[in-house]
């Protein structure tokens, strides 16, 4: 598992080292330059302190062994014969170049510094490998002290990251501590740049907050409504059980059949309100063909329709190109489902001999789905309602079960569509879904 304090360690332990490297290449060049400098301001020196020196005779040479005297010098007189040779078994030009100058020789290269003096020249030469070592030497005495600091850097960053991320520490602390049903937001003290954190997880605690108390509500309303059901089917079965005649038993198991009808259209209501609360676990959505949708649903009530007495007909609407069919993005079973209802309220409330009329056009990038009924329509007052779980108007036959619209307005919600009521022109009822068109595909 990935740790965000082992990884700033890593990082910063990483950036100091990388920053070290950088100086200490940079330490060991300026101090090379101070090296050559000074070494060469020694040479300087060496070379005009030996000035005022007589070579009438050649002295003997210093000890070849000697390697303590790092420095080689050499005089010539004015008819350049060598008066003076430091180390004889080094190998330098017989022609000394006045000033500063890097030799080659078959030791390596040479820093040699010479100078006129009276009727001499004096040399004094250093091997450039003793003046990079004595650099190198210098530069990691600079060095050091650094390269000492990082496992104290080390530590100090591994309890100041510690301490930085306490506050972390201490809400997943507050957080393992809650009990299940806690869904009261967080509230602990955290740095800003947890604060987006937090807030997310504020933010889910109250989706779930509502999606369980949604689906607490919807336990009670189902408990409540399938009371009164099943205690009338406990009486009609207690009635066929009584039953003395056939006609009184076929009479019993008829009502007793209409009860377990009303109860399972009961339940799949309710499985359906269910499957399409918002909170609910969406299905992959696809662009659904919408004239085709309700063209199908038309010929599937168009039966019922006829055995009520009632005309269902489609409003003459400015035809859509057959290559470009207006299209919606959606879960087309759901949307099925919120058409059916629809179409099943209004057949359900139309009275014989009245009319049902499905419309759908474009405006836009809208497209509107508008049913209209000939039945005794819905106050103004009560078309807000009519969409809460379980609401039945009271007087209006026949009694529903109050799921509905209530389903039909939780599809539309889930997917973005807008649902109005209005009074329709024949005096009933006026459903308005408005949905956004889906784009044109590719082949359109």
């Amino acid at each position: 598992m990935s740790s965000i304090r082992r990884n700033l360690l890593f990082a910063l332990l990483g950036a100091m080292l990388a920053a070290l490297l950088a100086g200490a290449w940079a330490t060991y060049r300026a101090e090379v330059q101070q090296a050559d400098l000074l070494l060469d301001y020694h040479l300087r020196q060496i070379a005009l302190a030996l000035r005022d020196q007589g070579f009438g005779g050649v002295p003997p040479p210093l000890r070849a062994e000697d390697s303590n005297f790092d420095y080689s010098i050499q005089v010539w007189n004015e008819n350049g014969v060598t008066v003076y040779y430091s180390y004889p078994q080094h190998v330098f030009p017989n022609r000394a170049q006045l000033g500063y100058a890097t030799v080659q020789t078959e030791e390596g290269p040479w820093r040699v510094f010479a100078m006129q003096s009276r009727a001499e020249v004096i040399q004094v030469a250093q091997p450039m490998s003793r003046r990079d070592q004595l650099a190198a030497h210098a530069a990691w005495q600079s060095l050091r002290p650094f390269l000492l600091l990082i496992p104290i850097m080390g530590a100090l960053i591994w309890l100041v990251v510690g301490r930085g991320l306490a506050p972390i520490a201490r809400l997943a602390s507050a957080i393992g501590a809650r009990t299940a049903a806690a869904m009261d937001p967080v509230s602990e003290q955290v740095p800003v740049e947890v604060q987006p954190l937090v807030q997310a997880l504020n933010d889910l605690l109250s989706r779930l907050r509502a999606a369980l108390q949604a689906q607490r509500q919807l336990v009670a309303d189902a408990a409540h409504e399938l009371r009164t059901p099943l205690a009338a089917l406990l009486l009609q079965t207690q009635l066929v059980e009584r039953a003395a005649t056939a006609p009184e038993r076929s009479a019993a198991l008829a009502e007793l059949r209409l009860g377990l009808q009303r109860a399972t259209r009961v339940v799949q209501q309710l499985l359906t309100l269910a499957r399409e609360e918002p909170a609910a676990l969406s299905t992959a959505v696809a662009p659904v063909a919408l004239d085709a949708l309700i063209d199908a649903l038309l010929e599937e009530y168009r039966p019922l329709a006829a055995a009520r007495s009632i005309a269902i007909t489609r409003s003459a609407a400015t035809p859509f190109p057959a290559a470009q069919p207006p299209r919606v993005m959606g879960d087309e079973a759901s949307l099925h489902t919120l058409f059916a209802n629809l179409l099943d309220n209004a057949l359900r409330y139309t009275p014989a001999g009245g009319a049902v009329t499905v419309a759908l056009q474009q405006q836009g990038a809208t497209l509107v789905v508008g049913i209209e009924d000939s039945g005794p329509g819905i106050p103004a007052q009560e078309r807000q309602r009519v969409f809460d779980r379980f609401y039945r108007r009271a007087g209006v036959e026949p009694e529903g079960s109050g799921l509905g619209l209530a389903i039909v307005k939780a599809i539309a919600d889930r997917h973005g569509f807008k649902v109005s009521l209005d009074s329709a022109a024949a005096g009933g009822l006026s459903v308005r879904i408005e949905a956004p068109a889906a784009a044109p595909t590719p082949a359109a």
